[in-house]
């Protein structure tokens, strides 16, 4: 095994983890022969290298009525190898414009991330065979650069835990053959023979014929992929430069300035501050949608564009991207700190500010009071929440959050931008957030 071109390919690309001192590595094993194959490939190497710790995860998702059986399978398989095996169980729930497989895709990664020890490199089995699969479908998507770049060797989850896949480059015949000539049991999950699905029609269908009928097909489709790769490696280091431009210390997008390029580097720089924020790109259509209304609409124009976990607003000459915010509810302020819904701190502090309150006045924090008026320090007359918050260009979606101070039902504080005047105290208290 160990004088084995697999083994060697794996060696090799696990190197550079190894020499900076990442010895910590977590199978992802589902029991197909190449996850199985991964694992021996693993323990191989730790014989060769016993400074390194192996250990594996099966998640079971519980969508085949197998899935059981497959655990059982992967337990054994790590006790007869010596590996420390564990098991977690995830529970999928059907959600709206989201496919299964990616759903379930999702909670495995979740799961990996949770159960992996702390600062593991988890190992995914994904090989050449899949990533040129995964490469047909995004074309058939019509997927961009970016798509077509398949999936790449290692990627971090939102944890910044690194995922990395060792036999990329290695056919799926090359690891059945492996397979075959050291013996390695595994199993074959019955699903990945129904062509109802697409990916499984391109396995048994479209690329053998391909691979048949033009030599070299699998290595040549890998190596357009790297270099797709390659591109687009390149194109994000000039698009962070682009977005370094145009974006501001609140990770808001500006208009005026976004607006001096060209038509494709506008989608572009939008593409990379979406990605700040979420995972889920807008189709090209609502792209274009948030482009000329974001550049086109009048300045006083209320924008708002719903995506599927968050808004595209507007607000003075800049584009927010805006999440769904807890609802925050009246609270009466008996203490010197109190812990909002939404995870801030509103803290009591002493200093210059209003009066404290009276031994017959309850003091309550309330939110989104629009109607209730007060008169600022040093602004003229007395007015509505809602004229201040419009006379200091709050943006709309940011004023039901804004904690208001009620000594009973009189207005005293606006945390954050306003004291009433008729309040004023040099030795009195005020609220702030953190």
């Amino acid at each position: 095994m160990h004088t084995s071109a697999i083994y060697q390919q794996l060696k090799k690309s696990l190197n550079n983890y190894i020499e900076q001192g990442n010895t910590d590595f977590t199978v992802a094993l589902s029991g197909g022969v190449d996850s199985v194959v991964l694992l021996y490939l693993m323990r191989a190497l730790k014989a060769d290298t016993p400074a390194i710790n192996v250990s594996a995860i099966y998640v079971n998702h519980g969508l085949s009525q197998y899935a059981d059986d497959w655990q059982g399978f992967c337990k054994s398989v790590c006790i007869d190898l010596e590996v420390p095996f564990e098991a977690a169980k995830v529970v999928i729930k059907p959600q709206s414009r989201t496919s299964l497989e990616a759903q379930a895709r999702d909670a495995r990664y979740k799961a990996l991330d949770e159960r992996s020890s702390k600062g593991s490199i988890i190992l995914l089995g994904q090989h050449l065979n899949d990533q040129i699969e995964t490469f047909l479908l995004r074309l058939k998507r019509g997927s961009g650069l970016k798509g077509l770049g398949a999936m790449y060797k290692a990627r971090l989850l939102q944890s910044g835990r690194t995922c990395f896949r060792p036999l990329l480059n290695v056919t799926r015949s090359d690891i059945e053959a492996f397979a075959a000539q050291f013996n390695i049991k595994h199993i074959t999950d019955d699903s990945n023979t129904d062509e109802r699905f697409d990916r499984n029609f391109l396995r048994s269908k479209i690329v053998p014929v391909l691979a048949d009928r033009f030599n070299g097909f699998e290595q040549c489709t890998a190596r357009s992929i790297e270099l797709l790769q390659q591109q687009q490696t390149l194109l994000d280091e000039y698009t962070q430069l682009d977005l370094n431009k145009c974006i501001n210390e609140h990770q808001a997008l500006c208009i005026s300035k976004i607006s001096e390029y060209s038509p494709a580097r506008i989608a572009n720089i939008v593409r990379a501050w979406l990605a700040l924020f979420t995972q889920v790109m807008p189709s090209q259509k609502q792209l274009e949608q948030i482009i000329d209304q974001a550049i086109n609409a009048k300045n006083d124009a209320q924008m708002r564009i719903d995506l599927l976990d968050g808004q595209i607003r507007r607000h003075q000459g800049d584009l927010y991207f805006v999440t769904p915010s807890k609802v925050l509810t009246d609270i009466e302020l008996n203490h010197s700190e109190l812990a909002l819904a939404d995870g801030r701190l509103l803290i009591k502090s002493i200093g210059c500010g209003l009066r404290p309150p009276y031994s017959n006045e309850q003091v309550i924090v309330r939110f989104n009071c629009n109607s209730a008026r007060i008169k600022p320090l040093k602004k003229p007359g007395s007015n509505t929440v809602k004229h201040w918050f419009k006379d200091a260009k709050i943006a709309p979606w940011l004023r039901a959050s804004v904690p208001l101070i009620f000594y009973n039902d009189e207005l005293v504080q606006v945390v954050g931008y306003f004291i009433s005047a008729n309040h004023i105290d040099e030795n009195g208290v005020f609220w702030e957030c953190k």
